[in-house]
């Protein structure tokens, strides 16, 4: 097309092209383009966090060496924490309430101690999770990636942790008189549902707590009324008896997911009638476990990828 100036010069206008009068969505469309952050499908999403598994690996070795970093024992506090802790509760529980009595010193300090440990490491999951988006915005802000792989990466970080206390563990159950048998090897399944569990525990927080940053503040105070209701410290279904407790309450209790995992564990590393006699294992535990981790685990993932374009905004 040409058309002619005031001063007798032919000017070429451009032809129309072949996108005038197509939307803004139309023409993304057309040459394949997506909004930036855009949430991918749940498979895809799966699939861009395994791709970042190395990523999500060092960066909880890296949370893990940097968490005492600053203390002069250093790692040791990753054993010396929860036996401190084992430590008051022994003296409250054990000997001002008596709970030892019954079960014998041998039997009762590694009942205590499984008990502290493997629900640390839910509850450590749990604080971890709360701040994994709201407490890494630079992160999340600068670099683009599945925001999954935060609160994997702390679970992750909780599990390396507990590794290290299941050392400890092993030498008080041996000190204590209780002997390897292949039970013991039930310990792995156990982990694998529990981290699985905790994971989706610490996505779920993860999305809660990056609108709702005071519930970081509230979390402690349900975290330690959980862990009393989940006999860390004592044989709960004896003293709920004791109390004459309804059935249903006991029950409820009994199958709790942390109540169900502390005891597994119990189940499978303490040894004598003592000892069995006061675990308070619901009927079909491993399915109960089973069911909270896909419940939690599975549920929890997908509860988490549904906001995933809302990570740090606003």
């Amino acid at each position: 097309m040409s058309e002619t100036t005031h001063d007798g010069a032919v000017a070429m206008s451009a032809p129309p092209s072949p996108d005038d009068g197509l939307a803004a969505a139309e023409l993304a469309a057309k040459y394949g383009l997506a909004v930036s952050g855009a949430r991918p499908g749940l498979a895809e999403y799966a699939r861009q966090l395994w791709d970042r598994r190395h990523f999500i690996i060092a960066f909880s070795r890296a949370k893990l060496t940097a968490q005492y970093s600053q203390a002069k024992l250093g790692q040791v506090w990753q054993v010396a924490t929860p036996l401190l802790n084992a430590t008051v509760y022994f003296l409250i529980f054990g000997e001002l309430m008596g709970q030892s009595k019954g079960m014998g010193i041998k039997t009762y300090i590694p009942f205590l101690i499984t008990g502290i440990f493997v629900f640390t490491f839910t509850q450590s999951s749990a604080m971890s999770g709360v701040r994994a988006i709201s407490g890494n915005l630079g992160l999340v802000r600068a670099l683009h990636f599945p925001r999954a792989a935060l609160p994997i990466s702390f679970a992750l970080q909780q599990l390396q942790q507990l590794l290290f206390s299941m050392v400890v563990l092993f030498a008080f159950l041996l000190g204590f008189g209780h002997m390897p048998r292949f039970s013991w090897l039930l310990i792995v399944p156990v982990l694998a549902l529990q981290f699985v569990f905790n994971t989706g525990l610490a996505m779920i927080l993860a999305r809660l707590g990056s609108k709702t940053p005071d519930l970081a503040q509230l979390l402690p105070f349900v975290l330690r009324t959980w862990m009393y209701a989940s006999g860390v410290m004592y044989s709960m279904v004896e003293a709920l008896k004791k109390a004459n407790s309804p059935h249903w309450l006991i029950d409820v209790l009994s199958a709790n997911p942390a109540a169900v995992f502390i005891n597994l564990m119990r189940d499978s590393l303490i040894t004598g009638h003592a000892a069995h006699k006061h675990i308070d294992l619901p009927p079909h535990a491993w399915a109960l476990a089973v069911g909270w981790t896909v419940l939690i685990g599975v549920g929890g993932f997908v509860f988490f990828w549904k906001a995933e374009e809302q990570y740090g905004r606003g």
